[in-house]
């Protein structure tokens, strides 16, 4: 049976983060299986901050994001999100989402949004890191090692994707050897976005949970395929520092600090191609390894 989805792939996820509304401040999104066995957390933390957007008025825009991964999602139910106003200011608005399947909390996010004000600027300077021509893209990475997926995941897995992500500096899936804790990829939609900041902001958000995690597996040789490991967000921090396009390219630098009691923390940059800082991203990871 084809599990592809044969149509637009980059309208489906936009209609995926859309949400549809069910009542007032509560929003319902349906799920989808990227091979993962599980909902995949970026889907879970783009929908939560459509919902947030959808409250607050279009002079406001997301600037930060705080969110708790509680429970695996199942893939093949909807998700509820239910919006609490907090706050409105004049300058800030606070939201809180909960994410709901099954009668359970399976996601929770507080975010605020700010109204755009001038201020001083400064910003780390973008390393210099290959550009993405000519890096393989990860479904080709995918369909390099396909012997060595099971079957259930390779076909969602070679699916073709709507945003393409470009690893500098991949490791082998399943030989991995030991490297410094840092990781560089590019990744864009694979066609042109709606020029309205919240689609972008809450795509950025999906994206954001691509590979950061895995960093922190980096320097032990090990990777989400490893068979001696469970790996899974537990948290997820973002900031939104100034305006860019999903449909360009951008530099995902991620870099981990810290492992250790069974949990990696990992930290994000994510620039224009032109060394413009867009957000910042911050998450912690299960590393678990597993009792043979």
């Amino acid at each position: 049976m084809n599990v592809c989805y044969d149509g637009n792939v980059l309208e489906e996820l936009l209609r995926l983060l859309a949400l549809e509304k069910i009542e007032e401040n509560i929003y319902r999104g349906q799920s989808q299986d990227l091979g993962f066995g599980n909902v995949f957390g970026g889907q879970v933390l783009g929908q939560a901050l459509s919902a947030a957007s959808r409250t607050v008025g279009s002079e406001f825009n997301a600037h930060s994001l705080h969110g708790y991964f509680m429970r695996a999602g199942d893939a093949t139910k909807p998700i509820v999100y239910t919006v609490d106003c907090i706050r409105d200011g004049k300058s800030f608005v606070t939201r809180r989402v909960v994410a709901v399947q099954n009668g359970l909390a399976i996601f929770s996010m507080g975010t605020s949004f700010h109204r755009d004000e001038p201020g001083y600027e400064h910003q780390d300077e973008m390393p210099d890191i290959k550009g993405p021509d000519g890096i393989e893209s990860d479904v080709e990475m995918v369909r390099r090692f396909s012997d060595k997926i099971p079957r259930e995941s390779l076909e969602k897995l070679l699916c073709k994707k709507p945003i393409e992500i470009r690893v500098v500096n991949p490791v082998d899936p399943f030989n991995p050897k030991a490297m410094p804790p840092e990781k560089y990829a590019w990744f864009r939609a694979i066609d042109k976005i709606p020029d309205d900041a919240a689609t972008h902001r809450y795509m950025l958000a999906y994206a954001s949970d691509f590979y950061v995690s895995s960093t922190a597996l980096y320097p032990h040789g090990k990777t989400f395929w490893s068979p001696d490991m469970q790996v899974a967000s537990l948290d997820h921090s973002m900031w939104f520092h100034r305006e860019f396009r999903m449909d360009d390219w951008l530099l995902y630098v991620m870099k981990s600090p810290s492992a250790g009691k069974a949990r990696g923390l990992s930290i994000g940059s994510i620039y224009t191609r032109d060394g413009v800082l867009v957000a910042s991203v911050a998450q912690e990871g299960l590393l678990r390894p597993l009792k043979k």
